[in-house]
């Protein structure tokens, strides 16, 4: 199942947008790597490497913008932002415990960090643009 960045994924901030789509892109990479006959599991673990580099960028990013913008909940954005990287620990351990990516690991692949992005950027990633936006425009209230 390839990973897709459609509108409904759209923040509204060019930068944060611009990353995910760079996320979706890095986990389209990891996903089109297993559907080789034997992927093996040092390139998976380079491109898990490769995503989870990114992902770690990317929240900094995001926790960086948050506090600048003085958002409420940032304390709970970065509970789910670690959550994910246990996501990401617990694939590193599934590629070594089984020798490399399997039918269970991109299945985990799957549901647990391409779902986990998607309910992320719907939910949480989207209630900071919007605060965001209302603080530049309290003129609007």
């Amino acid at each position: 199942m390839e990973a897709v960045f459609d509108d409904s994924l759209i923040t509204g901030d060019e930068m944060i947008d611009t990353q995910h789509k760079e996320l979706i892109g890095r986990i389209n990479k990891l996903l089109l790597l297993c559907e080789n006959e034997k992927p093996a599991r040092r390139e998976a673990v380079e491109t898990l490497d490769y995503l989870a580099d990114y992902t770690e960028f990317h929240f900094a990013a995001e926790e960086k913008l948050q506090e600048e913008i003085g958002y409420p909940g940032l304390a709970e954005h970065k509970k789910k932002h670690e959550e994910l990287r246990q996501v990401v620990r617990d694939l590193y351990s599934m590629l070594e415990d089984e020798e490399g990516p399997s039918e269970a690991f991109v299945e985990q692949v799957n549901e647990n960090v391409t779902k986990w992005l998607y309910n992320h950027i719907k939910g949480f990633d989207r209630s900071v643009a919007e605060y965001r936006f209302m603080r530049n425009n309290e003129e609007m209230i």
